[in-house]
């Protein structure tokens, strides 16, 4: 299958439908984080005509649409930068592939109201669910593919425990220039379970 990781730097997506013989690209404005000459450094709208099989938009700038960003609108009157993210949101929802997926954070309302009237409820996944110790509550907005099924799930650790702080590094990441990173990290067992089932489930409807 041809498959296109947008708004992606990690080669962790990339890697894994690699592995499974897939024709993967992956696409962000900035440089991938390790040598490959799978990496398209540009606007992800620009490829979304490409021929796609399979689209996976790992990460689109999520900062203005998820619940954690909400007051900045009001107190920093950041409306428009708003109104960009849902933009992009949405050329990526409406791209003319047959299988699509975009991970985001769950949405607040005002986001919501903005987005494309035929977009699903999202699936609500946690990184946990397939193998990764870390709390991340994440939406994935599918368009002709299955529900993520969860591969291996983990016991969460208690409340106030050591562990549950290390299993909070998304939430407890400190201010500074990489935080938007270590917010947007994509997991590897969850880019696994993509490159599975929904590779796996593409590969089929192909056949």
């Amino acid at each position: 299958m041809k498959v296109l990781i947008g708004c992606a730097t990690s080669c962790v997506a990339l890697d894994a439908f690699l592995r499974r013989g897939h024709d993967a690209w992956q696409c962000d404005l900035l440089p991938a984080d390790k040598p490959t000459n799978r990496h398209i450094q540009g606007d992800v709208c620009d490829h979304l005509a490409d021929g796609w099989d399979l689209l996976i938009i790992c990460n689109p700038p999520c900062t203005r649409l998820c619940n954690s960003g909400v007051r900045w609108l009001h107190e920093r009157n950041l409306w428009g930068e708003l109104d960009e993210a849902v933009a992009l949101f949405a050329a990526c929802w409406n791209a003319p592939v047959d299988r699509v997926a975009l991970e985001n954070p769950v949405m607040h309302r005002h986001a919501r109201e903005r987005m494309p009237a035929d977009l699903p409820k999202p699936q609500i996944v946690q990184p946990w669910w397939f193998g990764d110790p870390a709390f991340k509550a994440t939406g994935l907005y599918t368009r002709g593919l299955p529900a993520l099924e969860p591969t291996q799930r983990l016991t969460p650790p208690k409340p106030g425990t050591d562990a549950h702080k290390a299993w909070s590094m998304i939430h407890r990441a400190s201010p500074g220039p990489d935080r938007w990173k270590v917010r947007s990290k994509t997991f590897v067992g969850m880019a696994e379970a993509w490159a599975d089932q929904w590779g796996g489930y593409a590969l089929e409807v192909a056949a």
